[in-house]
């Protein structure tokens, strides 16, 4: 029998109760309680983990993550911080001269932070190199500039069509700027050296240790591609993997998905869940489908990339097979597009009760809300995109602003929210998130959190984000909490939540994670 004891748990951010003892044996959860309940087994506990009155919770759980890619942007150009298009080149060239040949590749940026006011283009990227090709991807994954080696590399010339769902920019005379947005970004991708089963392996780990430190022990692994699956099942085998997955396969993938779902069949820690789809882009890309056009940008409406008859393929394909549907839509038209097809279904077909998420859900006015709600659908909700969308306003305009990130208000409709991070989106630190739910921004002087004050959650509201109600969303009984039966998954904190002011709760750092009562990270 093996069997471990945190003792001296604060609870009460979650719970309410203080001074709580957990026993976990043979990887759950046997005793919560005081010492005349669980101080008995105390003594024969293999390990005894004092949390001194310090949080404990459930761990962490992200809805949203892109696994591998997490693990890959950890190897390349962190661009996150940099506000200039010269200190962008400058950071390129020093990797470029760390690693010495092959492709430069940096991803974060954000051109609303430069000095100079616009998105960089090839001839920016060709000042670093013109002989060896570069790619930069912007922080939300929907927007690339491509230098002119990497577009030569990817045949992409001004006699190029734009791919379907895809935008190549162009100069007057034709020629491409190197900006590329959705699909059109996967030409150049195209080009890049091939991963190796091994690669996909050392990313999926420094993935995994990365949000072990985040007190992250399960995490909903959406845009699934065979070759991060190949390379997930070889971690799982070999004992590499130190967190519960539940993956959501790419629905261009979906014919392989059977094969996955019987490779996987008993994993102890892997379960195939459903398909992911995209529907539209970003608001920070300009190509999020809206129903008005861009306050900043009047005669754009953004992007659907996938077709009515593709859509509904994939749903029906879901609901035949008893599959969750994930999917993408972060404009109001893209969600009104989304629930139309939905919509569709429900004269054949039970939808309530199958737990279909709008990953996103960004810009959802009342009208909307409201449609979710009816279809029984939940929402998989980024709250660290309020802070990292400080430029919102711009795109939106005062109008349109106070219908964005609406979490109490889907709340209150009875809708499931669940809380990621979109990692490599956003950095995967749940903290940062409950932060980000609790504040809305106010104290970055976002301009949202002016329109939308009114939507800030509770502490304990933005904890149950990323623990119960992510479990929901998940299809997870045992998992999201601390009580007899459930998995002994858990993390303790560097501090008291619940004591803390607001502002002080992104700066809680995690002590232990514990994954079934394995203690698979500890500080220091």
């Amino acid at each position: 029998m093996y069997r471990v004891s945190v003792i001296n748990a604060d609870l009460r951010p979650l719970y309410n109760v203080s001074d709580a003892y957990i026993i976990i044996e043979d990887g759950v959860i046997k005793c919560v309680g005081g010492r005349d309940e669980c101080g008995r087994y105390i003594d024969d506990s293999k390990y005894v983990i004092d949390a001194k009155g310090n949080t404990v919770l459930p761990g962490f759980i992200d809805s949203h993550i892109h696994l591998f890619k997490l693990g890959y942007s950890l190897k390349i150009v962190d661009l996150r911080d940099v506000y200039s298009i010269e200190e962008l080149k400058n950071r390129l060239r020093e990797y470029g001269r760390r690693i010495e040949r092959g492709w430069i590749i940096g991803r974060g940026w954000d051109h609303e932070k430069f000095s100079e006011g616009r998105i960089p283009n090839r001839f920016d990227l060709d000042d670093v190199s013109k002989d060896r090709p570069i790619l930069i991807i912007r922080v939300c994954g929907h927007l690339a500039v491509a230098n002119s080696k990497a577009l030569e590399l990817a045949g992409i010339d001004r006699y190029t069509s734009d791919p379907p769902g895809g935008i190549i920019d162009r100069d007057l005379n034709g020629y491409p700027t190197g900006v590329l947005r959705e699909n059109a970004i996967k030409l150049v991708y195209s080009a890049l050296p091939k991963d190796t089963l091994e690669n996909y392996v050392e990313y999926g780990v420094d993935s995994i240790n990365y949000l072990l430190r985040n007190g992250v022990t399960t995490v909903h692994y959406v845009s699934a591609t065979p070759d991060e699956l190949d390379a997930l099942y070889r971690m799982s085998l070999s004992g590499l993997l130190k967190t519960r997955v539940r993956v959501y396969m790419d629905y261009r993938y979906i014919n392989h998905i059977s094969k996955y779902i019987k490779l996987f069949d008993g994993n102890p820690l892997v379960k195939i869940n459903g398909v992911k789809v995209i529907v539209d882009g970003s608001l920070g890309a300009r190509t999020a489908a809206l129903r008005e056009p861009y306050y900043d940008d009047p005669n754009n409406l953004g992007s659907i990339i996938v077709s009515e008859d593709e859509l509904r393929r994939v749903i029906g394909f879901s609901l035949e097979n008893n599959l969750q549907l994930a999917i993408h839509g972060i404009g109001d038209r893209a969600i009104e597009y989304i629930l139309s097809s939905i919509d569709l279904f429900k004269r054949d077909y039970e939808v309530i009760g199958r737990r279909f998420r709008i990953e996103h859900a960004s810009l959802a006015p009342l009208d909307l809300i409201k449609w979710i709600s009816e279809l029984g659908l939940c929402a998989s909700v980024q709250p660290s995109f309020i802070i990292s969308d400080f430029w919102a306003s711009d795109r939106l305009g005062p109008d349109r602003i106070r219908w964005l990130y609406l979490f109490k208000t889907m709340i209150e409709h009875g809708i499931c929210i669940g809380g990621g991070s979109d990692a490599p989106v956003e950095d995967p630190n749940p903290l940062y998130g409950v932060y980000s739910a609790v504040t809305r921004g106010c104290y970055e002087g976002v301009e949202t959190c002016r329109y939308t004050s009114m939507e800030k959650l509770s502490l304990r509201e933005a904890i149950k984000l990323y623990t119960v109600n992510n479990a929901y969303l998940g299809f997870d009984d045992y998992i999201g909490g601390l009580a007899g039966g459930y998995y002994g998954d858990l993390v303790v904190l560097d501090g008291n939540l619940r004591d803390a002011p607001d502002y002080m709760i992104k700066d809680v750092k995690v002590l232990y994670t514990i994954l079934g009562g394995e203690m698979v990270y500890r500080k220091g």
